[in-house]
């Protein structure tokens, strides 16, 4: 065991190292040297979410349910890996109106309703109490164990060290994050040490799961083998023990990160760059799966030494290595611990402080003691005193919660009452930035039946528990009404309380939200609100524009007016940068514009909230423009024109894109023309010199009837060519007209290319020895079965084997034809060692080949349509056609055709 002294002294040193970090971080921010630039801190600085939960309570949980504490870390995985764009949308929105707090946003959203954001604090802060409660109770049982002191209650309230552990945070919590009012609401010092606070915790927890996995057994393997071999542990290591509520708090779990205030806080005011999102959606989830990679371990490592019990599941990573004699490693564990809670408690008070300060306090203040505000000078000592209050008292709220319930509960039930109360966010906000017809009266509603539902189902049957309620309220109903028990609220029993509760709660908060506002006519700035907050990314015209339209104010004014609530050295800076960027003349910088009175409400909505401010320059701009409604409706009328501006543009745009469309299809049918063009001319041509031939053959036999009978025979031997040539063309042209028309015959069978190539060749073969042309075939002796129709397959490989005879003129030469597996489909190389193709004519040939699925075209190194009726068979078959030719060495024809399945198989 550990004495007071090293305990406190050591806890002292670590927190006095997280105030100069945040002094530190501070400071870089005012250089200009900001470390939230490096995605790396604000991902770190997400893992706030886990807490004295992750650190204490996981494991107590998984030695009892065994992998039942993984959805809790689920459910912020998958939020991160498949939902990060609505955590964008969230931070789009929040940056362009300078979103404080998650009442802040939900006010905004909603008309910037003082009632709406009021409420949403209040269920923050009642919601948010089981949480804090847990923080301290973790605390002050882990002190407990570190020290050895049995766990008594205390015998009066300064007995009490819990209640000095909530004042110490408290006041750390002052020091730390209230130290002066910032525009932006956004504490660098803070975020870089919360980041700071994640590594000690994460390197704690892997340090003690090391410890036990491989100092007091042989390994992680050898505490599972061990618990399987148990017969009280072997199902921690299946499903058996996992509670069937997995569901229910993936869900939980999934909304909780977002919308916990602290995590709110953390992901959405606190970002300074969207792009580092993209970091945290993998670096966030990798942190918690390592700092969850010994939970298990852990507990079933404490469960088999612990075997007579006695020991609270919870504290197994500190008791472990007290046990085996290694006080130093337990207390690197009980700072890690401590940096956990103190984390969460930090970021908690100051989200819930800013929230009450701006969305509570100040619209009170400022409607029952507006006068009393006027008259004072300066309001960022009020702001921070307001801020430092709410601190004390929210920190002795949650030891109140510890000390009047939660010595009833587990770590980890406490923890999931407060995510029940946050999931109430979730149906406002995201159905805020998707659904225009959210209103403020409907978002009132569902959250007060959310509410309301949540604390007659969790909160109040834990007061009976504790004995401060009759406990017939839990086992009987009030009044004895079974419909109304509480945990099995209009008798529907069988479900654990979390999944209960949330069931019915999320039942009354959907639909009274959804009832009422389908049911309700929103204000005109609701409307607005509405259309800024869905289009945020279409809106910037818009939210650029809302703002006190036709007032008639001075920029000293509102200059004076962000003095008294931001300081005069920030409001004269930001307005200095206001006018650099409007390029305005400072020395003659007397009225204000629209756009400068939009800029001064949201830099006080940085400091105050967003109705706040409305609510301040509305009262330096009172009586010297347009009226408030006036203004609202003329800022409704420019929504409407902006969406039918935006209409029209898209119209436009429609018919730009339809008339380039219609000048390409001209284009094209120019072109086709011009092929048409060309292809009959090609015909004519074709047709017109075999006709020619043989019209002047027959003239010279008919005038020469004394010719000697070999030149007779000569000439009709050149007339019966002449006719055989036609007789090809006539039915080439036929084949073509076929094929373009659909109306010819396919026979699609599995073919074997080896019998099509050698039929093809025994067909030409008395042709070329005639021609003295030589064919070389070199095709594999396996089965090369494709799919297509054999006849028209051979006319290929004798249209191409033609047109390469042809390149010799008679005068002899080789072909090569060859057939290579191409995986998928065969290719077929006919080859000829003629002079090849210039680069001209090779091009030309390209062009052929594209333009034959239009309009049959000709060989440019041969005669007839051959290729053409080639590439419609083998375009039809699914196959290519090409040519490659090295000028000089010949050219090669190749086309390929697929295989047929069972080929594929083989």
């Amino acid at each position: 065991m550990l004495s007071n002294a090293s305990i406190f002294i050591a806890s002292a040193i670590y927190l006095g190292l997280l105030f100069a970090i945040a002094y530190w971080g501070d400071r870089r921010a005012e250089q200009g040297k900001s470390l939230l630039k490096n995605p790396a801190i604000y991902a770190l600085s997400i893992a706030v979410y886990c807490t004295s939960w992750t650190f204490y309570g996981s494991v107590g949980r998984a030695a009892s349910s065994g992998v039942g504490f993984l959805p809790i870390y689920l459910g912020p995985t998958l939020t991160f890996l498949l939902g990060w764009f609505v955590i964008g949308k969230i931070m789009r929105i929040s940056r362009k109106h300078r979103i404080t707090s998650i009442a802040d946003f939900v006010s905004s959203r909603y008309g910037k309703s003082h009632v709406l954001g009021g409420l949403v604090t209040i269920i923050a802060v009642v919601g948010i109490m089981p949480y804090i409660s847990l923080q301290l109770k973790a605390v002050w049982s882990s002190y407990n164990v570190m020290i050895g002191a049995a766990k008594s209650p205390p015998v009066g309230l300064w007995d009490d060290k819990a209640l000095y552990v909530a004042l110490m945070m408290a006041a750390f919590t002052i020091v730390f994050g209230t130290r002066h009012i910032d525009a932006t609401e956004q504490h660098e010092g803070m975020v870089t040490a919360i980041a700071f606070e994640s590594i000690v915790k994460l390197l704690a927890f892997m340090a003690v799961g090391f410890f036990v996995s491989y100092s007091m057994f042989d390994g992680v393997s050898d505490i599972y083998q061990r618990a399987a071999a148990h017969p009280d542990l072997a199902s921690l290591m299946t499903m058996s023990k996992a509670e069937g509520n997995w569901l229910t708090l993936g869900v939980l779990a999934m909304v909780a990160i977002i919308f916990l205030p602290r995590q709110f806080q953390v992901i959405v005011v606190e970002n300074t760059d969207e792009r580092h999102l993209s970091h945290a959606v993998w670096m966030f989830p990798l942190y918690l799966l390592l700092i969850n990679l010994f939970v298990l371990p852990i507990a079933l490592g404490g469960l088999l030494y612990f075997s007579n019990g006695g020991v609270d599941a919870d504290t197994f990573v500190l008791a472990l290595p007290l046990a085996e004699g290694h006080p130093w490693l337990a207390l690197f564990v009980f700072i890690g611990g401590l940096s956990a809670a103190t984390g969460m408690v930090i970021v908690a008070a100051i989200a819930l402080s800013t929230m009450i300060c701006n969305d509570l306090v100040m619209p009170i203040l400022l409607r029952y003691f507006k006068t009393e505000l006027e008259e004072r000078q300066e309001m960022t000592s009020l702001l921070l005193f307001i801020r430092r209050m709410a601190i004390i008292v929210i920190l002795l709220l949650g030891y109140l919660y510890y000390r009047v319930i939660g010595e009833s509960y587990a770590l980890v039930t406490i923890g999931l009452v407060s995510f029940a109360a946050a999931a109430q966010f979730a149906p406002v906000i995201l159905g805020g930035i998707y659904w225009k017809g959210g209103t403020q009266r409907g978002a009132v509603a569902g959250l007060l039946a959310g509410f309301v539902v949540w604390g007659y189902t969790l909160v109040l049957p834990s007061f009976a528990l504790s004995d401060w309620l009759p406990i017939s309220f839990v086992n009987q109903g009030p009044m004895g009404i079974a419909l109304l028990k509480p945990y099995e609220l209009f008798g529907l029993g069988g479900m654990d309380n979390i999944s209960h509760a949330l069931f019915w709660s999320m039942i009354a908060n959907v639909g009274t939200y959804i009832l009422v506002s389908l049911f309700d006519r929103p204000s005109a700035i609701e409307r607005i609100q509405a259309t800024l907050f869905v289009e945020v990314d279409r809106q910037a015209a818009l939210s650029q524009s809302v703002g006190f339209w036709g007032a008639q104010v001075s920029v000293g004014e509102l200059r004076e007016l962000s003095s008294r609530y931001i300081g005069r050295d920030a409001a004269h800076k930001a307005f200095s940068e206001h006018a650099i960027r409007r390029d305005i003349d400072e020395d003659h910088w007397d009225q204000a514009a629209p756009y400068t009175v939009r800029f001064c409400e949201r830099l006080l909505a940085g400091a105050i909230g967003s109705a706040s401010a409305r609510v301040l320059v509305a009262s330096v701009v009172k009586g010297k423009g347009a009226s408030l409604d006036e203004m609202l409706e003329v800022l409704d009328e420019a929504s409407h024109v902006i969406e039918y501006s935006h209409q029209l543009e898209l119209k436009s745009e429609a018919l730009e894109s339809a008339t380039t469309e219609l000048q390409e299809a001209n284009e094209r049918l120019r072109q086709l023309d011009r092929l048409k063009d060309e292809f009959l001319s090609h015909v004519a041509h074709e047709l017109r010199t075999p006709l020619t031939s043989i019209r002047g053959f027959t003239e010279i036999l008919y005038d020469n009837p004394e010719m000697e009978t070999d030149q007779r025979q000569n000439f009709l031997g050149i007339m019966v060519e002449e006719c055989q040539r036609l007789t090809r063309l006539i039915n080439q042209v036929l084949d073509l007209a076929r094929i373009e028309s659909g109306r010819e015959t396919w026979d699609i069978t599995e073919v074997e290319m080896r019998d099509v190539i050698k039929h093809a060749v025994e067909t030409l073969s008395q042709e070329c020895e005639k021609d003295n042309v030589i064919i070389h075939v070199d095709v594999p002796k396996y089965l090369s079965l494709v799919l297509g129709d054999k006849d028209k397959l051979t006319q290929v490989v004798i249209n191409l084997v033609s047109n390469a005879q042809k390149i010799y003129k008679g005068e002899g030469g080789e072909i090569n034809i060859s057939l290579v597996d191409m995986g998928d489909h065969v290719r077929i190389a006919v080859k000829d060692h003629g002079p090849g193709l210039h680069e001209d004519e090779l091009r030309l040939v390209f062009e052929k080949f594209y333009q034959a699925k239009q309009i049959g075209t000709g060989n440019p190194t041969g005669s007839g349509l051959g290729l053409a009726i080639s590439q419609r068979i083998v375009d039809h078959l699914g196959g290519k056609i090409w040519v490659e030719s090295d000028y000089g060495k010949g050219a090669t024809f190749f086309f390929t055709v697929p295989f047929s399945e069972r080929a594929k198989k083989v």
